[in-house]
């Protein structure tokens, strides 16, 4: 079966934008990049900061509300509705609960041909990527690193630290039938 879905869960400034990017240069049919940044952009103003929405402490650490969780359940209900009417899909998210909220985006994605890939970088790196960027609470990343990937079980694990996103690609690609 065709593969419908790529799944690239990883930390915060791990890479997967640069890797999906790459990944709709290289594969031969046209793919859709949706991330969790999307989301979080479309979110309204009353579930950020909030309790019941996506709070980021001073620290990095990421807390998830019930508000966040239901719009993120209908959301995901889209994207793979999107999937199922033939749209092949690269999904970038950050997998805050590891094996739990896989299994979220996994009954979602029930019935679709699904390739997991782990986004993996060491710390250290992710620290100083977060800081160029400058758009992330300085320790989010880092907080991030281990956490995303407890638990969580995926067809194939690519590297950033030292690997670039390009070559990254190619191996996911690879393995997308």
């Amino acid at each position: 079966m065709t593969t419908q879905v790529i799944v690239l869960n990883g930390s915060s400034s791990s890479g997967k934008t640069g890797i999906a990017r790459c990944l709709q240069a290289i594969l031969p049919r046209p793919w859709i990049r949706l991330g969790v940044d999307d989301l979080l952009d479309a979110l309204p103003p009353s579930l950020l900061g909030s309790d019941t929405g996506v709070e980021i402490s001073q620290q990095g650490e990421v807390s998830i509300g019930e508000g966040f969780r239901e719009i993120e359940a209908a959301w995901m209900t889209g994207v793979a509705a999107m999937a199922r009417a033939g749209a092949n899909v690269i999904i970038d998210d950050v997998f805050l609960g590891g094996a739990a909220s896989q299994e979220r985006m996994r009954s979602h994605l029930e019935g679709l041909n699904v390739l997991w890939v782990g986004v993996r970088c060491d710390a250290e790196l992710l620290a100083g990527r977060e800081m160029a960027r400058g758009d992330r609470v300085p320790g989010m990343a880092a907080w991030q690193a281990d956490v995303v990937h407890q638990g969580v079980v995926y067809n194939l694990e690519v590297d950033t630290s030292h690997t670039e996103s390009l070559d990254c690609a190619r191996a996911i690609a690879a393995r997308v039938n």
